[in-house]
């Protein structure tokens, strides 16, 4: 059942997705591909953020280009990712996922956990996996998951389970149109607010959608729902800051510094062509800078609830309230951190088409550290 994913409707509601009756079960035949980056929080100490972001995006970009056009469910979690194949597709996604924890280690020194988990064996453990598809902008959709699937299946990972051989020492995985070119975007309300919200194990799922749809009436009072991006789309200074992380992540077969001189001029022609709103070939910068914005995926249903917000501190303190009050009642788990920039990390196949995918996370790791909270339980 391979065009399962290509025959669910899209969504065009993001608050409606807290209703599960919208979401689809996976086929018992398809695989969950997991990762996560060991001692993410304390390479984000040690101000490493982009590069976090850049492994866990890699996971989803080597899985595009693998995928060669075809759509599948994947989603973006700061310090990794995860995604969804049908059976016929899971040994090449396997492979490009073994690829990926290679380089990560050799090229950053980070170890990368990857894991593929059957469908059935989710369902075996009385989890389940289902699927919505969320049109965020003409052109882009993404993946919503509900079910606690894909949670079962990243905590198997970290106990070792499921657990894939290592590609060989050397092995590039194709990354084309990974990127991190533009800005760091600066809170223009106050504070950059990463927020996540997990149902508590045996929790009313009425309870929890209910908790839901009280946080989503809060976040629709933000300019635009708390989008971090401005309208017009995120800056681009130059020399873009992440231009090393770049070229090390998208090399290949070619030397560091030469990509890195590649990336270079490449961004510097669409600084120039951002400033003068000049148009080269039909490419019109300004619009693609707000397309970026309005393609970006800043909230996510996984399980729960991700956002990374632009919030006012009056709004803030309304949502902390409402997370506290349910935890204090059993309902939920969540963690919550403030930071005063938010960060993009970026998938472009081409810059002339509409599918590029722009995760944003905060400028300080906000997702994996609002999930060291929830470890800890410091809230």
């Amino acid at each position: 059942m391979s065009d399962f994913y290509d025959q669910l409707p899209l969504q065009d509601a993001f608050a409606k997705l807290s209703d599960q009756s919208l979401y689809t079960p996976l086929p018992d035949d398809w695989v969950v591909g997991a990762s996560d980056i060991v001692g993410s929080t304390q390479a984000i100490a040690e101000g490493r953020y982009k590069t976090v972001n850049m492994i866990g995006a890699a996971v989803i970009s080597a899985q595009i280009n693998l995928a060669k056009g075809r759509a599948f469910p994947f989603i973006f979690g700061g310090d990794g990712a995860a995604f969804a194949c049908p059976a016929e597709h899971a040994d090449a996604a396997a492979q490009a996922l073994s690829e990926v924890r290679v380089w990560a280690a050799e090229e950053f020194g980070l170890t990368l956990r990857v894991a593929m988990v059957p469908v059935a064996a989710i369902r075996s453990a009385g989890r389940d996996v289902a699927v919505a598809r969320y049109q965020a902008a003409q052109g882009v959709d993404y993946a919503m998951f509900t079910g606690g699937g894909i949670s079962w299946a990243e905590a198997e990972m970290k106990r070792g389970q499921f657990d894939l051989p290592h590609a060989p020492a050397g092995t590039q995985p194709d990354l084309t149109g990974l990127s991190c070119r533009w800005s760091q975007m600066k809170a223009r309300n106050g504070q950059i607010l990463s927020i996540l919200i997990q149902p508590e194990e045996g929790a009313d799922d009425t309870a929890v959608a209910a908790l839901i749809r009280d946080v989503l009436k809060v976040v629709g009072d933000l300019e635009r729902n708390g989008h971090p991006a401005p309208v017009d789309g995120p800056g681009a200074g130059w020399p873009p800051a992440g231009a090393e992380i770049e070229a090390r992540a998208t090399h290949g077969k070619m030397t560091v510094a030469k990509r890195k001189r590649q990336i270079l001029f490449e961004s510097f022609l669409a600084w120039v062509l951002i400033r003068t709103g000049l148009k080269i070939g039909g490419f019109d910068a300004r619009s693609y800078a707000r397309s970026v914005g309005e393609n970006a995926d800043f909230r996510k249903f996984d399980d729960g609830l991700k956002m990374t917000l632009d919030c006012d501190d009056a709004t803030a303190a309304r949502l902390t309230d409402i997370l506290e009050n349910a935890r204090k009642a059993g309902t939920i788990r969540y963690g919550m951190h403030s930071q005063s920039e938010a960060m993009m990390t970026c998938i472009v196949p081409s810059m002339m088409r509409d599918d590029h995918v722009h995760f944003i996370d905060g400028a300080a790791g906000g997702y994996t550290q609002a999930a060291a909270q929830i470890k800890g339980g410091s809230i």
